[in-house]
């Protein structure tokens, strides 16, 4: 069988950490022309090169040339996020009758919380990695282990995370996790896209489609109510392709908290198995991509905390609103509203989540 690229994994040195970690790269040359460098820390993806309508490349994601970079600026570019992803309202929870304390890393509008898995998250450590192929396909495995008491979170908590590229340029999440106590798990991918290329602008151009007649509204912290809303008639109704910017200065409250789009939807697939989630077009490229997920919810971020004040990889500053993330998620704060799919595991039971960017142009 002959490939539009033969794929290939080639690992080289990214530098240390600043307490002395050594980090290595991963360029995932996929079959289908998707390339992809991922770093063991965080499991951040640094740079991810998609062919446009004319097969010309470009790195379609925001991220930065050096550790340094992630550890200093640390917007959570292309990173494993864990052990929870979103927010925990006041950094609390009770679990089998016991209230468990974590960092607060974030106060949106005043309302404290604990953001992405704290202080130092997922995102934040280095991981076990190795590289991986079927023939077809490319990737890189990640492990690590997150003791009990990491973050406040009980149970010794032991991860798997593979990234795929494969030769139909799907760069495939698969999350695995065992625990030795009941904990909660939701983990998530962070990256952020901009498909006219890294530094281009804004994103508002774009055109999104997200498959949920539902989203779960927030307060002025961002904070989720513990509802489930419809969203036909607002400008939270994705259900058809819309631009990202069309609506995102409407007098709404949901917005107003937000500063823009930064809420989770409620998809409409909900039994676990990999179903469509969402679709992304930008017009002047012909990028477009579907996502795919076993996951109930999206959170959809269109990069209102970034500033035009930090540097890019090619030289040229970052935009407000210069990349978008789609993250699949259980919901947030799913540890204090028992009316949203648990996301608890119990020891014997093994986490499981799989979702699919599929890149292609049109």
């Amino acid at each position: 069988m002959r490939y539009a690229c033969e794929p290939s994994v080639v690992i080289k040195p990214f530098g240390q950490t600043k307490d002395g970690q050594r980090v290595q790269q991963y360029t995932l040359t996929g079959a289908g022309g998707v390339v992809m460098d991922v770093i063991d820390y965080g499991g951040k993806v640094v740079r991810l090169f998609t062919p446009d309508r004319n097969g010309v490349k470009a790195d379609v994601t925001l991220g930065f040339n050096d550790v340094a970079g992630y550890e200093i600026h640390d917007p959570y570019f292309g990173s494993l996020i864990g052990r929870y992803g979103n927010r925990i309202a006041n950094g609390k929870f009770v679990l089998d009758g016991k209230t468990y304390v974590l960092p607060v890393n974030n106060e949106p509008g005043g309302k404290p919380c604990s953001l992405h898995g704290g202080t130092k998250g997922f995102d934040a450590y280095v991981w076990n990695g190795e590289p991986l192929s079927d023939g077809k396909s490319v990737g890189v495995q990640f492990k690590m282990r997150s003791p009990d008491g990491d973050q406040g979170y009980p149970g010794n908590l032991d991860v798997i995370v593979r990234y795929w590229l494969t030769p139909e340029n799907v760069w495939r999440i698969e999350y695995e996790a065992v625990t030795d106590k009941a904990t909660p798990v939701n983990l998530t991918q962070h990256v952020y896209f901009n498909f006219k290329g890294e530094a281009e602008g804004a994103i508002l151009d774009h055109e999104l489609t997200i498959s949920a007649d539902r989203m779960t509204p927030g307060n002025v912290g961002l904070i989720t109510v513990g509802k489930r809303i419809p969203v036909k008639g607002t400008p939270f109704d994705f259900t058809v392709p819309w631009q990202i910017g069309a609506r995102i200065e409407a007098d709404d409250e949901q917005l107003r908290f937000g500063g823009g789009y930064d809420h989770n939807w409620v998809l409409n697939n909900q039994d676990g198995r990999l179903a469509p989630a969402a679709a992304l077009y930008e017009k002047s490229t012909g990028r477009f991509m579907e996502v795919w997920t076993t996951e109930p919810g999206l959170q959809f971020y269109c990069g209102n905390f970034l500033t035009d004040k930090v540097p890019g990889k090619r030289g040229k500053n970052l935009a407000y609103r210069g990349g978008l993330a789609l993250e699949t998620q259980h919901y947030p704060d799913s540890p204090n509203q028992p009316d949203f799919p648990s996301a608890i595991l119990r020891p014997g039971a093994v986490y499981k989540s799989v979702t699919e960017y599929r890149f292609s142009v049109k």
